[in-house]
């Protein structure tokens, strides 16, 4: 820890007095207020970084009403989506002058209801917030004094900015992309047992929308059942159907982590990607970029969904108080390697 000239913490007053200047000009400096000239600015901030100084939150709060901190709860950090989004959302938040402190839910209600019953009030000026199990009318209910901006697809209140991408535009594409390979057993990795995500309704809605859309009758077998969200998982259940006698010409999944378990089933099958089974993931996580082949995967544009997320939460704590606001991200599908024409 930085100390100051009596040994201590470093304090307001040292950097003052090491750059001549009034505690009231450091002040301005530290919180960014516009009329301190650019010569002063200077001076202040090599005293600043010549001693280490760090504004004290409480004192910063006190000050502006602010302590510059974000708050970002997310259901899993070692899920690959929620890694790479943080990591955007942090990027983007430290572009703009805050710190995130980031949350963990572990899918668990009791954990997303303290989030939005403001947890984090007094220490953090906004929340953005993945819910996974708490729903639509609860989060109204709940309306938190804290400004707050939802993603992903599993609640969608009116009072509560929100972003997302178009799931079922997006999986009827993927399907699409898919059947202008020739492929038209295409089969879905995987609904998950005791439990379908939103996300998971609204990608196997898009799906079938394609298939009826294409003449192509729709067949239970290929929507294939898991009972977790794993890799093994995914491996145990598309092994099973194949077992069963289920013969797909392509894979949508999911996410990029039933992407990785289709391409692995399909390779102990004997079946090789993308020539004898097209295998197309979601999220478009460095898993995809990395594996061999590349897996192709629906892209959402991580870096504009943190965008558009700060952008929300920035305005609620500037004052704004309206309806809440409801926004589409961009996505693509990056094709790469497991995507292919069915052989004739």
């Amino acid at each position: 820890m930085a100390t100051g000239r009596s040994g201590g913490r470093v304090r307001l007053q040292d950097v003052a007095t090491l750059a001549g200047v009034s505690m009231k000009t450091v002040s301005n400096v530290v919180h960014d207020y516009e009329h301190v000239s650019d010569r002063m600015r200077e001076r202040v901030q090599a005293a600043i970084d010549e001693l280490g100084y760090r504004p004290n939150l409480t004192a910063r709060r006190l000050a502006t009403g602010r302590t510059g901190m974000l708050a970002l709860a997310i259901p899993e950090m070692d899920q690959p989506y929620f890694a790479e989004i943080a990591r955007c959302v942090g990027e983007e938040a430290g572009r703009r002058g805050y710190r995130i402190i980031v949350e963990q839910t572990l899918n668990d209600v009791e954990a997303e209801r303290a989030v939005i019953r403001d947890r984090e009030e007094g220490l953090v000026d906004g929340v953005i917030f993945h819910p996974a199990r708490i729903d639509t009318l609860e989060i109204a209910r709940l309306r938190p004094d804290t400004p707050l901006v939802l993603l992903g697809e599993a609640a969608r209140p009116l009072t509560a900015d929100h972003v997302m991408i178009d799931n079922v535009r997006a999986a009827r594409e993927a399907t699409e992309l898919l059947l202008a390979t020739g492929r038209r057993r295409i089969a879905f990795l995987a609904s998950v047992r005791t439990e379908i995500a939103e996300s998971t309704h609204l990608r196997l809605l898009g799906y079938q929308e394609a298939l009826i859309g294409a003449g192509i009758p729709l067949d239970p077998a290929l929507v294939i059942e898991s009972d977790g969200f794993g890799i093994d998982d995914g491996v145990r259940a598309l092994t099973a159907a194949l077992d069963r006698g289920v013969a797909p010409e392509a894979v949508l999944c999911r996410d990029d982590l039933f992407g990785l378990a289709a391409m692995r089933a399909l390779s102990s099958a004997g079946l090789r990607v993308p020539e004898d089974v097209s295998v197309l993931g979601w999220d478009d996580t460095s898993l995809a970029r990395y594996a061999t082949p590349a897996l192709s995967s629906v892209s959402p544009d991580k870096r504009a969904i943190a965008a558009s997320a700060l952008d929300l939460l920035e305005d609620r704590m500037n004052g704004y108080d309206g309806i809440g606001r409801h926004l589409l991200a961009p996505y693509t599908i990056a094709d790469r390697g497991t995507v292919a024409r069915l052989p004739h």
